[in-house]
């Protein structure tokens, strides 16, 4: 393996958190693959090493600053190319994933991934949010929900509430100023049956990118109307 990985290594470890070699290595190839398949189907705008590293593997794993110490399963919703949840799954082997995308195209593509790196820890599920929060099986099942998609919080709280089980937690990557978006948020969230705790704000060591993660405890069951019928949430926010 000829790419450095310093960068990663020495940021997680101002996280109190470190990645054996094999464990560098699964990133590694990790990146070979999604290099490889970007050359015929979209998954990520960022394919610099250097970027991919910073924004992607560092990004996702900034959640073991925040991790709840009580969470086995996870479910990564709108996982896209698999983040935050590969990254996830490679640095917690002894955690339960499972990725949900509403593209088939991505599932096989994470398959191929999962195969490779030999990762007996994640499940992949092709269908839409609106479904799976449906889904008896995954319905108010999952100690952790994470998500980096891009779309407003109550937006997203309608996609991945549902799935939260009663005192377990939703976990939303964010970036940039969230101020009027959580004053916007709030009621929806309640309705939802959560509760918002105070954002965490940090900065990407040795960059100007400012993230935060937007905590919600589950403190109550989801009203069965939610999530609504597919294209509602993001069409219609809760307020």
């Amino acid at each position: 393996m000829n790419r450095d990985y310093s960068y990663l290594i020495n940021t997680l470890s101002k996280w109190n958190f470190d990645l054996s070699e094999e464990k560098i290595n699964q990133l590694d190839k990790y990146y070979e693959l999604l290099i490889e398949k970007n050359k015929v189907m979209n998954l990520t705008a960022i394919t610099d090493f250097d970027e991919v590293i910073v924004k992607h593997f560092a990004d996702s794993l900034s959640i073991c600053t925040v991790l709840p110490e009580d969470v086995k399963t996870v479910c990564d919703l709108g996982t896209g190319a698999g983040f935050p949840g590969i990254p996830m799954a490679i640095a917690y082997p002894n955690l339960k994933f499972t990725l949900i995308d509403s593209l088939n195209k991505r599932i096989k593509f994470l398959q191929e991934v999962v195969d490779t790196l030999g990762l007996k820890n994640v499940e992949l599920v092709h269908a839409r949010a609106e479904e799976a929060g449906r889904n008896k099986i995954f319905r108010e099942s999952f100690d952790l929900v994470v998500s980096r998609a891009v779309a407003n919080i109550s937006t997203l709280s309608e996609y991945c509430l549902p799935l939260v089980r009663l005192e377990g937690y939703f976990i939303s990557f964010k970036s940039g100023d969230i101020t009027e978006e959580i004053n916007q948020s709030g009621s929806a969230i309640t309705k939802l049956g959560g509760k918002l705790k105070k954002p965490i704000l940090f900065t990407l060591p040795e960059t100007d990118i400012s993230r935060s993660f937007l905590i919600i405890n589950k403190i109550k069951s989801t009203p069965k109307v939610y999530p609504r019928k597919a294209g509602t949430p993001s069409k219609e926010p809760l307020k």
